[in-house]
């Protein structure tokens, strides 16, 4: 997938966020904090992508969006890596493309919040390992853009703020970043899916949305709660390391990596979901994917 947006250009680039934010705002799918989808058609589900553009070309490929309109795509963790350039992170051009293939298929492409988008709107430091990634950001953009690189960020936070929480089938499918951890599940709202986000949401260790996002160490009970409440048979999540791409963590819940060597990403029929175990039997290895 080429870029149809010249991605040195500042006004180019903040346009272009700016109008993917009122696709996303605007979407007759979406309800509260998440995407609905139909109990039909195929979704591929995507882990952390982590400025990792061949696998996001890989990943539109196995998405086969313009075979068939109800063909979608999961994508999730898209900026911030330890790879650098010249000193500093590009990962904003990697957002850039996710954000024309929301208006190239607006009904089709769906990315989530995730904990390094939230941290980068709200300015929080968090690193993959080559320092502060919110530093090397904007360093980033103040690269490409020098002067203006103010406004190109103001774009991306507005871009990001549009996020959904999550994508929800009427078949039971959910698929987010993560979901709290069980020792923050008190202070976690489950209504949060049924609301629009706040700016409270969005606050470190108390915010609902922060909560979701950086949560890990998920516990039974707790999961089936949330199942409960939510409607939910399978839950496919991200933000924890998989070694060998998908990991089978219950009955009702995997996770997946797609930015490393051992990527993968998973095509699911919304009609008839799989168990999570026939799920990890099932997933694609995008190093098998020819570009």
């Amino acid at each position: 997938m080429d870029s149809q947006t010249d991605l040195t250009k500042s006004e180019q680039v903040t346009a272009l966020f700016e109008s993917a934010a009122r696709v996303m705002r605007s979407s007759c799918q979406r309800s509260g904090s998440i995407i609905k989808l139909p109990a039909h058609g195929r979704l591929l589900v995507t882990g952390d992508l982590h400025d990792n553009p061949i696998h996001l070309k890989k990943i539109v490929h196995l998405a086969k969006l313009d075979a068939s309109k109800d063909n979608h795509v999961v994508l999730h963790e898209i900026i911030h890596s330890e790879r650098l350039v010249n000193k500093v992170d590009l990962s904003h051009r990697m957002l850039a493309r996710s954000a024309e293939l929301i208006i190239m298929y607006p009904k089709q492409v769906h990315v989530v919040l995730a904990n390094h988008e939230l941290s980068q709107m709200m300015g929080k430091g968090v690193s993959k390992g080559a320092g502060n990634s919110v530093e090397l950001f904007d360093d980033g953009l103040a690269f490409v853009f020098g002067d203006d690189w103010k406004c190109v960020a103001d774009s991306i936070n507005n871009f990001i703020a549009a996020m959904p929480l999550a994508i929800k089938s009427e078949s039971g499918l959910l698929c987010a970043h993560s979901l709290p951890a069980a020792r923050t599940y008190k202070q976690f709202d489950p209504g949060i899916l049924d609301r629009e986000l706040t700016e409270d949401d969005y606050q470190s260790r108390t915010g609902s949305a922060y909560l979701m996002v950086w949560g890990r160490g998920h516990e039974q009970d707790q999961l089936d709660d949330l199942a409960k409440r939510w409607g939910v048979k399978l839950f496919c999540l991200g933000h924890e390391f998989v070694e060998t791409g998908i990991l089978l963590k219950d009955d009702h819940m995997f996770i997946l990596n797609s930015d490393h060597e051992g990527a993968a990403v998973l095509p699911v029929d919304l009609a008839c979901l799989p168990s999570a175990e026939e799920a990890a039997y099932s997933a694609i290895r995008l190093a098998s994917v020819p570009l």
